[in-house]
């Protein structure tokens, strides 16, 4: 495995290659991501790993200060995964100068996550269109654990016309249930016996739906009610269309539950895609 620094290196490496994957990453490697880079191994013949903790993405500057860096741990879990290429630039070689130019995503980046982290996917678009620029991959690989970010950067391709095949990875989960994700280093040993109770209460939702209910509110102000119960400051569990993430119509049946509460100090996110009957 080759790892690399700098933009003018990685792209003279990649000169002559062909059918290349990116698997946009922060850091903190964890077994979610390894699928991804799985994922990206079977839809291509050369995996670039990118690893940049992107500051536009931030909200608040002691988020971006503490989120977890382990470069070194990180090099191994993807050696051992067979990835091709890191490509780990520092700060100033993605931001030479003072970003003046941004990706402005649709209405929706202002819903949901966008609701609670305003600018949140102004951030993500902007850095994964120049991490696009400089990889110029073949194939891009995002996980379903971010849902509404993977909706956003599908658009993102389709609006600009971008030669990349999109693949979404499952979401994968530790044994109890809760979804692996780099913020889960910050729970304590209560919180994580804790934590899996979103999805429990979104698995509710799934039921009630396979179920044939359609009273969407009533599900999603129970699941709300069932986590505040237990501690966690609820910012959403609803029920959207997995194709643009609106309401459910009396014809949708194609549904995502998706979910954000903050548990202590850790926000957690989750989502389960769902039909019904």
């Amino acid at each position: 495995m080759k790892i690399i620094r700098h933009v003018t290196d990685l792209r003279e490496f990649l000169e002559k290659s062909t059918n290349v994957a990116c698997v946009p990453t922060m850091g903190n490697i964890h077994a979610g991501h390894l699928s991804l880079v799985d994922l990206a191994k079977k839809n291509s013949d050369f995996v670039v790993t990118t690893i940049f903790v992107n500051r536009l993405q931030f909200n608040q500057a002691g988020d971006f200060t503490d989120y977890p860096r382990t470069l070194e741990e990180d090099f191994k879990k993807l050696e051992k995964a067979n990835n091709d290429i890191v490509f780990c630039p520092e700060e100033n070689d993605i931001y030479p100068q003072k970003q003046q130019y941004f990706i402005d995503p649709p209405k929706i980046a202002k819903k949901l996550e966008g609701r609670f982290r305003p600018d949140h996917f102004r951030g993500v678009c902007t850095v994964v269109m120049k991490l696009f620029n400089i990889v110029q991959p073949q194939v891009a690989v995002f996980g379903k654990k971010d849902y509404q970010q993977l909706a956003i950067i599908k658009g993102l391709v389709k609006d600009f016309a971008l030669p990349i095949r999109i693949l979404s990875g499952e979401t994968v989960r530790a044994q109890s249930g809760l979804a692996l994700s780099s913020r889960n280093v910050r729970l304590n040993q209560s919180e994580l016996k804790e934590a899996p109770r979103l999805r429990s209460a979104m698995q509710i939702i799934y039921d009630a739906i396979k179920s044939g209910d359609r009273n969407f509110v009533a599900m999603e102000y129970a699941a709300g009610e069932l986590l505040a119960r237990h501690g966690w400051k609820v910012d959403y569990v609803v029920v959207r269309t997995q194709v643009g993430l609106l309401r459910p119509s009396e014809k949708d049946k194609n549904f995502v539950i998706l979910g954000a509460a903050t548990l202590g100090k850790t926000r957690l996110i989750d989502d389960l895609e769902v039909s019904s009957p």
